[in-house]
């Protein structure tokens, strides 16, 4: 019996100590009834970002990997209100809502801002010194990139923005034509859609150049204003419609051979939230860059395939007269373009790198093509 009463005793003692410790946090958070919560909960700060793409483009998909992956991270404290191109600005207006504080952050790509400095274009879509996407956002991370890029946007330009790069991109294709590609001469006249350095380097071979967003493409070469573009894979560009407007498609080129997404924030925005905050928005691009590659790897060769089987595209290699057409355009556009200072400051700290980095990976790679022939005999033809 002593022991049941001291069970009993003692059972009392914690029920009165809970109640007694709920009433006290109740009165501590001025709450007068003892089943509100002692915490409430904290708002998440929610984060306005605008792309450069599309509703419908796959570009759009890979921008809310990014957003999923902060929300996750940062248990649900940040939230990414994610808008297309057009929403709040233009698709090539995005850094500069930044700038203002208009938007918190932009999904898009350096070259779209190649208006205001051409060495904007050598974050992306620059001269190719054999260096793949891969290799040159791990440029930006060991060979000064990253300095760089802050220089020309903070120092240079006087942006209130901070930015990082991720996705590396596959080389872009040469483009959409009405006719097959087969030789340079073949360029000259012809009124083309590229961006950023690109232009300059079709313009050297002859080329009229517009650079338009993706969106406007298609509808420019129905309308007759372009005989030709390129935009980026071949997902994107079946579902601009492409296939519709010319049956063509030539695949390997050296005029945007190695581009990322930029992730652009306001720097005062950024800069106040915590520092676990920041480092989520900022880590979660290097989280966002291998589900991108993922979605890229199935997405573009399922739909490679769809535009060949279903839609009746002829699918061909650049020949190799044209890619060494290009490097010769390359050589020619570069030399002026360096008398700027720090264009050839950066220029130079690529090719240091892509001359160590490039040869390393040629010396240690494999060759991928004779394993792939030799369990797919025929399949390819070059």
């Amino acid at each position: 019996m002593e022991s049941v009463n001291k069970a009993t005793s003692r059972r009392n003692f914690l029920k009165n100590t809970t109640v007694a410790t709920a009433a006290t946090a109740g009165a501590v958070a001025g709450v007068g009834s003892l089943s509100a919560p002692a915490v409430l909960a904290q708002a998440p700060i929610v984060l306005k970002m605008q792309s450069s793409w599309p509703s419908s483009d796959i570009f759009q998909e890979m921008a809310k990997q990014y957003v999923e992956r902060v929300e996750a991270m940062s248990g649900g404290r940040l939230k990414i209100d994610l808008l297309p191109a057009g929403a709040v600005v233009a698709a090539f207006q995005v850094q500069d809502a930044c700038h203002d504080g208009i938007l918190d952050a932009a999904h898009s790509v350096p070259v779209y801002w190649y208006g205001k400095n051409k060495a904007a274009s050598l974050f992306g879509t620059g001269p190719v010194f054999g260096a793949n996407a891969a290799q040159m956002i791990a440029w930006m991370y060991h060979g000064g990139g990253n300095e760089f890029y802050r220089e020309l946007t903070q120092d240079i330009l006087g942006l209130d923005i901070v930015g990082f790069m991720g996705f590396p991109m596959p080389a872009q294709p040469f483009g959409w034509f009405k006719k097959p590609i087969e030789n340079a001469d073949q360029v000259k006249g012809m009124k083309y859609r590229t961006v950023g350095l690109a232009a300059d380097l079709f313009q050297a071979m002859g080329a009229s150049v517009a650079q338009l967003p993706g969106g406007e493409i298609v509808p420019a070469m129905e309308r007759g204003v372009i005989d030709a573009f390129e935009f980026n894979n071949p997902t994107s560009d079946m579902r601009f419609g492409s296939q519709d407007v010319a049956k063509n498609y030539m695949l390997s080129s050296y005029h945007q051979a190695s581009e990322s997404f930029e992730f652009i924030f306001s720097k005062r925005k950024y800069e106040s939230l915590p520092p676990d905050l920041q480092a989520v928005l900022r880590y979660a691009v290097e989280s966002a860059s291998t589900a991108n590659y993922a979605l890229a790897m199935h997405q573009y060769s399922q739909d490679l395939d769809k535009l060949q089987k279903d839609h009746g595209v002829n699918v061909k290699r650049t020949p190799e007269s044209v890619l060494k057409a290009q490097l010769a355009a390359w050589d020619k556009i570069l030399p002026p373009l360096m008398k700027d200072a720090y264009f050839k400051k950066v220029v130079d700290s690529q090719k240091a790198w892509c001359e160590r980095v490039v040869f390393y990976d040629l010396m240690n790679a494999p060759d991928y093509k004779l394993a792939y022939q030799h369990y797919f005999p025929g399949k390819i033809n070059f």
